[in-house]
């Protein structure tokens, strides 16, 4: 076994110096976003420096215009985008604060039942001949660190929102001194999220360890087994935020495109369009506040799920609290790299023209994943014992440091090769892209064919890098290695969010450029930015349903161990029965959602011919429409429908391992894994596949291109309909099931105590 090289008190110091490093970097790259001003914020000096600055900032350099009016237009455009956002997301906050609190109430209710609500200590579950604390403790320490993880969910995603309307309009304007000055604006906005994001995440989890030991002292059994509840809470926050956020940016959407761009041939975001601040608000509370609690939520239960099966492994008998916090470490040294690896995109080197964004976004991943592996190696080095043994289905499999980093990197370098995979398949750089665009020639129905086709064929090479993961990893060093390996997937979440919500961003800022009248070249400028950041928003999403995978099996395996499951026989027809259903849940969540949005979309159909019929001057840009009315639809029609597929997940762990018991629901949780992760893929590809195929007609930057155009041609409103129907794959079905299969797994780990006495009462009856 041996010592380590860091010590417990280095480690301790390490990982919140890492956490409020990252915090201070985030706070540091959003003050240098906040030096470009927009409408009326004050410029810093005064005098004829004051003139020359606002000049340099404000002048429309392409067309000679000196119109400050744009730039107060940017300002009340970027002003109602972040009002309605605002306003969704605290109208979402309080339904979801009532189920948090319900939840919370049924944790501690379900878990305390356990012994009685006995406030006596307990056997310990793996070592009998040890006494842990009582199982009330576990239950309200797990009520505590679930309402932790939701609060820390919301609040993430809550920033990153305010974040990205922040910034929108400011990317627009810095669009007029050249793509260099938009691009690094709309990427750093991106950083403070991505910055803050992970070292929140880390902090608060490292502090709510350290006050829990307190009382538990050596009962590292019970502390991390209530730690559980830390994943459980970011994960439901991250389910409603993405189902909700995910209904309401598609409703709106889909509303603008069929309306606008089919029926009236009037260019996308036109302020004409009545849902166009709808479809605006809808990319930030979707993209960025549901990703940011989606990634958080993988986060959590990563680690979670790592710290679980490492306190009953040598780490947790031995008392070794570094080693213990390795998963800690890594997420802390991840930090440091993609602090590294921001300053190529906005320092070392510069974005001179169009052509370069995406490359300078790709070179993002591949600098972080290298770095990362030195990381991960020095990491292992300092805070492994060289040899040691994991807990392996009842049994101590021996492993050595070096394996551990090999399980690590292999989860990292498989969350870029599905990074890559994705961008192949939905970039209109690259052959399948463009072999979607083509198929628009002879309409919407071969449109669909070739991307539907496309979806499925991008899930191969991305299930086998997570196969490949899978066995690696759990050959070196069992469940826990496949939980270190999803925490290398997501080490780098930092640099995996950035360049995620630099696509939103983007979109946004281009918007803004339409409805403010800027020019053409402006927009020519904002929509190069938004197309890269399309391929990077399904390089984002790629990355988390791999992760969720991967959190998912080692879940799946905390669970089986938790619930005293020898093995999981799939010929026993407790088991089958659950294979089943299982599989049949992530089909049935993607009917409700997809659904969802179509009745929502149905409604703001409805209103925007309605505006345009009846609204005099509308169509000539002489009368205004009423936005309010389109916004009010999408967060009505949001808020309303994302019960029913949010209450689908969350019960169905407490009904199955109630009525049916342990047995059952593991093969409810391997049925959901397998389907759920191929559904996933398919439709977020297929989703992204479409709308960068609209975007390649629209752009016509090649000869096949110009063939396939102009905006409004048959072919383009092919490509139009491709695209709404992608829109709920990709923004809201596809990225929504990584989710399912995460808090279903974290929430039978978290409620297995339950399950394994109570549970199973059908069976118990006949």
């Amino acid at each position: 076994m041996g010592a380590t090289i860091l010590t417990d008190l280095g480690m301790e110091i390490l990982i919140p110096l890492c956490a409020v490093i990252g915090i201070a970097f985030s706070l540091f790259q959003w003050f240098l976003v906040s030096k470009v001003t927009v409408g009326n914020d004050k410029p810093h000096s005064s005098g004829a420096d004051d003139k020359n600055r606002y000049a340099e900032s404000l002048i429309e350099e392409e067309e000679g215009i000196n119109d400050h009016n744009v730039v107060q237009k940017c300002a009340e455009i970027q002003n109602a985008i972040s009002e309605g956002a605002t306003s969704f997301l605290f109208t979402m906050y309080q339904y979801v604060g009532v189920f948090m609190v319900a939840f919370a109430i049924l944790i501690f209710v379900f878990l305390g039942s356990v012994e009685g609500f006995s406030t006596k200590n307990q056997p310990c579950t793996y070592d009998s001949t040890k006494t842990c604390k009582p199982a009330l403790a576990t239950a309200a320490f797990s009520t505590v660190s679930f309402l932790l993880g939701a609060v820390t969910s919301v609040v993430s995603g809550f920033l990153g929102m305010k974040i990205a309307t922040y910034a929108n309009a400011r990317t627009t304007l810095e669009a007029r001194k050249g793509v260099s000055k938009a691009f690094i604006v709309a990427f750093r906005s991106g950083a403070v999220m991505g910055f803050l994001l992970a070292a929140n995440g880390l902090l608060v989890l490292f502090i709510t360890i350290l006050l829990f030991k307190m009382y538990y002292g050596d009962d590292w059994e019970g502390l991390f087994e209530a730690i559980t509840g830390y994943g459980l809470g970011g994960s439901s926050m991250a389910l409603f935020g993405r189902v909700g956020g995910g209904i309401y940016t598609k409703a709106a959407d889909v509303g603008a495109d069929l309306v606008g761009k089919v029926e009236r041939n009037i260019p996308e975001d036109d302020p004409r369009n009545p849902a166009v601040i709808a479809d605006n608000v809808g990319d930030n509370v979707g993209d960025i506040a549901g990703m940011g609690s989606d990634l958080f939520g993988s986060y959590a239960e990563s680690s979670c799920a790592a710290l679980v099966v490492a306190s009953i492994s040598s780490f947790g008998v031995n008392h070794e609290l570094t080693a213990m916090l390795y998963p800690l470490l890594i997420s802390s040294v991840g930090i440091l790299v993609c602090l590294l690896t921001t300053l190529f995109a906005t320092d070392f080197f510069e974005v001179k023209a169009v052509k370069e964004i995406e490359p300078a976004l790709k070179k993002q991943l591949i600098i972080s994943t290298a770095l990362m592996t030195i990381g991960i190696a020095v990491v292992s080095w300092v805070a492994l014992p060289s040899t040691f043994t994991i807990f392996n289905f009842g049994v101590q499999k021996e492993v050595k440091s070096w394996q551990l980093f090999l399980c690590v990197s292999v989860g990292l370098w498989a969350g870029l090769v599905i990074g890559f995979v994705t961008e192949y398949y939905t970039s209109n750089a690259y052959s399948p892209v463009q072999d979607v665009a083509d198929s628009c020639r002879t309409g919407a129905a071969t449109n669909v064919i070739f991307g539907l086709a496309l979806g499925y064929k991008s899930v191969i090479i991305p299930i086998f890098a997570i196969a490949i993961s899978i066995f690696v990893s759990f050959s070196f060093a069992a469940m826990y290695g496949i939980a270190v390996a999803a925490l290398g997937m997501l080490s780098t979440i930092a640099t995996g969010l950035a360049i995620d919500a630099y696509g939103p961003i983007s979109d946004n800022a281009g918007g803004i450029a339409e409805m403010a009248g800027m020019s053409h070249r402006i927009r020519e400028r904002t929509d190069a930015l938004d197309a890269a950041g399309n391929t990077t928003a399904a390089i984002g999403k790629g990355f988390a349903i791999g992760s969720a995978a991967l959190v998912s099996l080692a879940l799946f395996g905390a669970f089986v161990s938790r619930a005293a499951i020898s093995t999981v026989d799939v010929l026993t027809p407790k088991v089958f029965i659950g294979l089943l259903v299982g599989a049949m849940l992530p089909y049935w969540f993607s009917a409700m959602t997809m659904k969802s949005v179509g009745s929502a979309a149905l409604k703001m159909v409805e209103e925007v011919r309605r505006q345009f019929n009846t609204i005099p001057g509308l169509m000539e840009g002489t009368a205004k429409p009423d936005y309010a009315t389109c916004v009010k639809i999408s967060t009505d029609a949001s808020i309303k429908e994302m019960i029913p597929p949010g209450c689908l997940v969350m019960l169905t762990p407490l009904i199955v391992g109630i009525l049916f018991g342990v047995e059952t629901l593991s093969g409810v949780l391997a049925g959901s894994l397998v389907s759920g992760v191929q559904i996933a893929i398919s439709a977020s590809n297929t989703g992204g596949a479409w709308d960068n195929a609209k975007k390649y007609i629209e752009a016509g930057a090649s000869e096949h291109a110009r063939t396939l155009g102009p905006k409004g041609s048959d072919a383009h409103k092919a490509a139009v309909i491709g695209d709404t129907v992608g829109d709920p794959l990709k923004d809201t079905s596809g990225p929504s099931l990584n989710i399912l299969i995460k808090l279903m797994a974290v929430e039978s780990l978290v409620f297995a105590p339950f399950f394994a006495t109570h549970g199973g009462l059908l069976f118990k009856l006949f």
